[in-house]
């Protein structure tokens, strides 16, 4: 636990102490154990940070709602890799978690030396589309706040990003870890960290001098047709479409995932 101002954060530190860290993001309704088949095959070369955002997990926000987005949470981790003494990182972000890597690269670019971002976007790039987004998401948060999390959890895996992901074996360990999540505290982030209260990152794409690696999975024709346009507008960001995945990639197709990230971080 690293514990500085409003935030308490959980965290798991593993892999080659005296290599280059890894700081790992994730995506909404998740938490830091979501990449434990990602980091035993970078823990050898890296060491592995793997942190619960707020409203997730096992880490406690002592503050009021603005604690919880994203301007405010990237602070917060630069304070912890801060509190770590890691001067320099890699980062790695899915979805939500991607978003916000995205954010930390644009606003904190002395601090990491390559980013990959998986399934990610830089936000809605219209006042409207942001206004009616918004909208969307503080009604599902408060559906989240009402309901049984574990029927929330089905309705929201079972949108069509999702569609691949719920043919894995694996899926029902997947929404098992999920469940340890608190509902109040998932509310809080989906309002204050979701899309629709996000600021548009798309015109600070050109100025970007960090190399991004940008992955889509095949079966995912939303965020293949996203992440397309950002290598089209920033000069040092990468697209790989990875084959046999939807939006998660690295549960669904995890050996390539490995590889491609170790390949990129090499």
């Amino acid at each position: 636990m690293a514990n500085f101002n409003n935030y308490q954060f959980h965290y798991s530190l593993s892999g080659n102490k005296n290599q280059q860290t890894i700081l790992f993001l994730h995506g909404f309704t998740g938490n830091s154990q979501d990449f434990s088949r990602v980091i035993p095959l970078l823990s050898k070369s890296y060491c592995c940070l793997a942190v619960d955002l707020p409203g997730h997990g096992r880490t406690t926000v002592n503050g009021d709602e603005t604690c919880y987005n994203m301007s405010n949470t990237a602070q917060a981790l630069i304070q912890l890799l801060d509190d770590l003494q890691i001067d320099k990182c890699l980062l790695l972000g899915y979805s939500m978690g991607g978003r916000l890597a995205l954010y930390m690269t644009l606003h904190f670019p002395e601090r990491f030396e390559k980013v990959v971002l998986e399934s990610a976007s830089p936000g809605l790039k219209t006042e409207k589309e942001r206004s009616h987004r918004l909208q969307a998401d503080l009604q599902l948060a408060q559906k989240l706040e009402n309901s049984n999390i574990k029927d929330f959890l089905l309705n929201w895996y079972d949108r069509p990003l999702f569609k691949s992901l719920k043919k894995s074996p694996n899926f029902d360990k997947l929404i098992e870890t999920r469940l340890a999540n608190n509902p109040l505290e998932l509310a809080k982030s989906l309002r204050n960290m979701g899309i629709g209260n996000q600021p548009s990152l798309w015109g600070k794409l050109a100025q970007n001098q960090i190399p991004l690696l940008l992955l889509a999975g095949e079966y995912d024709d939303k965020f293949t047709t996203i992440n397309t346009e950002i290598a089209s507008l920033c000069p040092t960001a990468s697209l790989e479409i990875v084959p046999k995945a939807g939006h998660n990639i690295h549960f669904e197709n995890i050996d390539k995932f490995g590889s491609v990230v170790r390949e990129f971080y090499n």
